[in-house]
Order: C-alpha cells, then sequence, then structure tokens
C-alpha cells in the first residue's frame, strides 16, 4: 500500500452533511410554504442531476449526485412533515391556514 485515497472518505462525510442539511431545511419549508414548495427540492434535484452528468472530476460529480438525490428525497419528506405536523409530533405555523 503505497498511498491512501482519501475521495471515498470525503465523499461519505459530504454526504452525511448534506442529509443533516436537508432535514432543518425540510422542517422549515414544510413550516413556513406547505406542501406547496416541493417543485422547488424537484428543480434542485434536476440542477444537482445534470450538474453530475456533466462535471468530469469524480468526486465533485458523486457530491452533486448526492445534493441531487437529497433534493429528491426531500419531497417525499415534505409530504410525510406534513403528516408529523398534524399528528402534532412537530410545530404548526400559527400563521398558516392548514387544509384538513
Amino acid at each position: 500500500m503505497d498511498s491512501i485515497y482519501f475521495s471515498g472518505l470525503l465523499i461519505g462525510i459530504v454526504t452525511f452533511l448534506v442529509i443533516g442539511l436537508f432535514h432543518p431545511i425540510v422542517v422549515k419549508s414544510e413550516y413556513y410554504w406547505g406542501t406547496k414548495c416541493w417543485w422547488l427540492f424537484l428543480l434542485m434535484g434536476i440542477a444537482g442531476t445534470i450538474a453530475s452528468l456533466l462535471i468530469e472530476n469524480i468526486l465533485v460529480s458523486a457530491i452533486c449526485g448526492v445534493f441531487a438525490f437529497s433534493s429528491f428525497w426531500s419531497i417525499k419528506e415534505i409530504f410525510e412533515q406534513k403528516e408529523r405536523v398534524k399528528k402534532g409530533w412537530f410545530p404548526a405555523n400559527p400563521n398558516r391556514k392548514y387544509e384538513d
């Protein structure tokens, strides 16, 4: 073993941070805008996918892919967050009307 490669470890750390960052983003997005902001996550996911396909550097391309699929996963999470609010697990925004 002549060298140690940190690319995989770095991708893992960035994946952990991106997933950790998206959780509060989903919670805050649902709190302020409800589920109608799902399309923003779709646009971010599409942009990340395109960037991942066009960037030659494997490390940056992988990070864009992680960002893209975290964005796509957030679409599902925003609707699940609505249900969590309904169950009382998270606070509801008192300044917003909720549909039943």
